[in-house]
């Protein structure tokens, strides 16, 4: 493999369709790892999270030409306040990061990468500090592995909760063997009484491109009718909203769904529909139809949805709600790898 360093926006942006294309085969296909994303991400620095950073992407290349791997970096000081390499899109706002390459090269993309890194080309970094790698990732021992082989010093630490639902393709099916008998009858009596009531109640998907500006508005109101949410809403954040949305509809995985009740939205739910996935990112909800549980309501029609759709997995990613394991979602966790040097 050849190596190269980009340092600059137009040199990643250049890799656009290469990018998406290795992605998709790769060993972490997640939306967040998605070239448009990350790029709307570096304009706004995950919406103001970091002051600063410097682009330090990482691809390799075959003696063909061909992309063969990706490292999506940057340097920063990290939250601990040490000189990091740190993955594009930490920490924040991005539930799942990783490296783009096909599964077969990761040993030697990690080989080659961490001797780029330990030479003079790379910068005077003190920890490669990677956060939101799925503890299902190979990545993971990759990693491990090469940093172990140069008496490199790693450290994990699990970090939040992200339950997920393998769906089975028949809502029902789902119901019957995923859900238990409680919470079953639950969630089909609050979507009985939500369709009953005598106000009307109907769902939808956004699908206009000119109507999206308008919707993403009307989203993160209902967000901000949480207190914490509203907090996490700064100008730079609502900034980064708009650009990543924008792009997920360019490119056809954006799926925003509202719940209305008497023609008012009452809940929304902004999903990422990518890879077979239905990737669950965030939520409002509008307390004063508290009485309609319009949240689980608009969760059930989405499941029922990503069911008859054929998806495989409803991915509720980062966070340990107990409503998600109410509607039968299997454990696992995200993990921050740090690798340092020695002194």
């Amino acid at each position: 493999m050849q190596f190269s360093i980009l340092r600059t926006l137009p040199e990643v942006e250049a890799l656009a369709g290469e990018w998406n294309t290795l992605l998709e085969q790769g060993a972490s296909a997640v939306p967040f790892l998605r070239h448009e994303y990350l790029t709307a991400w570096w304009q706004t620095l995950g919406g103001g999270e970091w002051p600063a950073g410097e682009l330090f992407v990482v691809t390799a290349r075959r003696t063909d030409g061909a992309l063969a791997g990706v490292a999506p970096l940057f340097f920063a000081d990290n939250r601990d306040g040490l000189p990091a390499l740190l993955f594009l899109g930490s920490v924040e706002i991005s539930d799942y990061l990783d490296f783009i390459v096909l599964p077969q090269d990761l040993p030697a993309f990690v080989e080659g990468l961490f001797e780029l890194l330990a030479g003079p080309q790379a910068p005077a970094w003190q920890v490669l500090d990677l956060y939101n790698l799925l503890d299902t990732s190979p990545t993971l021992a990759a990693l491990q592995a090469a940093a172990e082989g140069r008496g490199w010093r790693t450290a994990e630490e699990h970090l939040q909760h992200c339950p997920y639902i393998p769906l089975p393709g028949d809502f029902d099916q789902y119901l019957a063997g995923q859900v238990d008998k409680k919470q079953r009858h639950e969630i089909r009596r609050k979507m009985r009484r939500a369709e009953e009531s005598e106000q009307p109640v109907r769902w939808y998907i956004v699908t206009q491109p000119a109507d999206l500006e308008a919707e993403i508005e009307a989203f993160l109101a209902l967000m901000a009718q949480d207190p914490e949410k509203e907090r996490f809403l700064t100008p730079a954040m609502r900034q980064q909203m708009h650009l990543s949305l924008r792009q997920a509809q360019r490119f056809g995985y954006l799926q925003l769904a509202f719940l209305e009740v008497g023609g008012k939205k009452a809940a929304a739910y902004l999903n990422f529909d990518y890879n077979n996935t239905l990737w669950v990112y965030n939520s409002g909800l509008d307390f004063s139809y508290r009485e309609l549980s319009p949240g689980w309501v608009l969760l059930g029609y989405l499941l029922q949805w990503a069911n008859q759709n054929g998806r495989a997995v409803f991915d509720f990613m980062r966070g340990d709600e107990e409503y998600k394991y109410r509607f039968g979602a299997i454990d696992r966790r995200v993990v921050r790898l740090q690798i340092a040097r020695p002194d």
